[in-house]
């Protein structure tokens, strides 16, 4: 399965790429695999798939990863924490993805525990888990997380910046969180700029079709949510206009990224196809 790294290296214009989860039921597993079989209409780079807190859905992610490679059209990158994980562990998963040909990882360092206790593990930071990866081979392509609102753990830009600087030096590419203003991924790219950094970086999209669910899911990433579209979205009259809501925004907000340079366009569908078929089909990505 070819290396995401080598994709992004050949197109010849924006890539499209989508975020998975494992489900935790059938139910989820059924509605998870129609999404999948709707989007073979869809020109998808590639996709990728999340890893639970503390390795919660090792095998989960594992075996989605495994099952998209083998039957897609497209590699699955796989998601990989380093927090609450020993080094021999990692290297074990490592070697794992490896026989199962999954060479495209997004190394992140992982949710520390949310009592407060001390996280567990030999490694902190997502850059010493890019280092172990990069020490398997050059078979791999390793992507890291880029905040453009900054890191939730961050105490200010500068620090910030030269530390996000340092794990794309040794990235193949990065992958934000999702965001709400074109302005605040183009400033983070200047200043990485700045610093010397070119590593691409691609733009990640929420449509805001459930407020409750994003303003969650922002809480723990340090998003700021809009929340004058949040209310419109919630003050809808049907479930039709509120997706028409939140489908126009995030096509102004994917519009304006692409024509100021992004690289592609990395859509949070959250497994469901609506929202993605329906930028794709505003965006002319056909």
């Amino acid at each position: 399965m070819q290396r995401i790294a080598d994709i992004l290296t050949q197109a010849t214009g924006p890539t499209l790429s989508v975020e998975f989860f494992p489900p935790k039921t059938p139910v989820g597993e059924a509605s998870l695999q129609r999404t999948i079989d709707e989007l073979r209409s869809v020109p998808l780079s590639f996709v990728s798939v999340t890893y639970g807190a503390g390795g919660s859905t090792r095998d989960r992610t594992r075996d989605l990863v495994v099952d998209i490679n083998k039957n897609e059209s497209y590699p699955a990158m796989a998601h990989l924490t380093c927090m609450g994980h020993t080094k021999p562990e990692l290297e074990a998963l490592l070697d794992d993805y490896d026989r199962a040909g999954v060479h495209n990882i997004l190394a992140l360092a992982g949710d520390p525990p949310a009592d407060g206790s001390p996280a567990q593990g030999d490694f902190t930071y997502a850059l010493e888990l890019v280092e172990l990866v990069r020490a398997r081979g050059d078979h791999f392509s390793v992507s890291v997380a880029a905040h453009p609102e900054l890191h939730p753990r961050s105490t200010d830009t500068k620090t910030d910046r030269v530390h996000l600087a340092r794990k794309l030096a040794l990235a193949d590419f990065g992958v934000t969180q999702f965001f709400f203003s074109a302005s605040e991924y183009f400033c983070m790219v200047d200043e990485l700029s700045a610093l010397g950094s070119d590593t691409p970086i691609l733009p990640g999209i929420m449509p805001l079709t459930n407020p409750e669910g994003v303003r969650r899911m922002a809480k723990m990433s340090g998003t700021k949510v809009p929340e004058d579209l949040a209310v419109r979205v919630e003050t809808a009259g049907s479930a039709e206009e509120a997706q028409a809501i939140a489908i126009e925004a995030a096509l102004e907000l994917s519009v304006a990224l692409l024509q100021g340079g992004a690289p592609g366009l990395h859509l949070y569908g959250l497994n469901k196809s609506e929202s993605v078929l329906q930028l794709v089909d505003q965006l002319n990505l056909h």
